[in-house]
């Protein structure tokens, strides 16, 4: 788990100051009453470089996911991104504190079925039943319950292509093939079915962090933190 500050991951100064709360929930509300028009995650995921070959920043993707899914969430103190354009070696989870201006980052597991040769890299996306492969898009975050891997919590999609999470048993929870060490000695992490896995390190401050009525925002988005 890695923890930074946003000015940390921003370019500018002036992007600094369209990160602060009031900013961000701004644009959102403003894009969830047309007056911004929210982008199409076809859009999100191929806007992964700008020309400059930059990726883009935590605060945009922020701003995207809001705009998209303000109408639909309780809260917004905290929003989770999962960028999986990266590969699962990587940190690509994103719990973001917009209240106290700063991010943390942890390993997450993508779907087998996104990764058949299990090579690292999400290859696709999928919102069929028995896929196992993970679904891109805004998630509502639900109830925490225990079941086979412990204490977890529940996801509801919010889009098209993730309208299935909750038939599919979608979930956020813990999982053995997800660690630091595994990441380091394999290049890679384990597979999932499709849900968000964690280990044990990282699962109790996104459960804790990450409550019900939540924004969980999953892409190929090409952050650059």
């Amino acid at each position: 788990m890695r923890e930074t500050y946003f000015g940390q991951m921003l370019s500018t100064d002036r992007e600094a100051a369209l990160f602060s709360r009031r900013a961000v929930l701004g644009a959102a509300v403003a894009g969830a009453t047309g007056a911004i028009a929210a982008p199409s995650l076809a859009s999100a995921s191929s806007a992964v470089a700008s020309t400059s070959g930059k990726g883009r920043t935590l605060a945009e993707v922020a701003r995207e996911g809001l705009q998209r899914h303000r109408a639909s969430i309780r809260e917004t103190d905290v929003i989770a991104i999962a960028d999986f354009a990266a590969p699962s070696r990587a940190q690509r989870f994103y719990l973001v504190d917009l209240a106290g201006g700063r991010a943390s980052s942890h390993l997450v597991s993508h779907g087998r079925g996104s990764d058949p040769a299990h090579s690292g890299w999400v290859q696709n996306f999928s919102n069929e039943p028995g896929s196992n492969a993970s679904s891109a898009g805004g998630y509502l975050t639900s109830a925490y319950y225990s079941g086979k891997h412990g204490r977890s919590q529940r996801l509801i999609g919010l889009e098209p292509q993730n309208s299935n999470a909750e038939s599919r048993a979608i979930v956020i929870h813990g999982a053995w093939y997800v660690s630091p060490a595994m990441a380091r000695q394999h290049g890679k992490i384990g597979r999932s079915e499709g849900c968000f896995a964690f280990g044990d390190d990282s699962l109790e401050e996104v459960l804790t962090r990450l409550g019900p009525g939540r924004l969980l925002y999953a892409g190929r988005f090409g952050i650059s933190a």
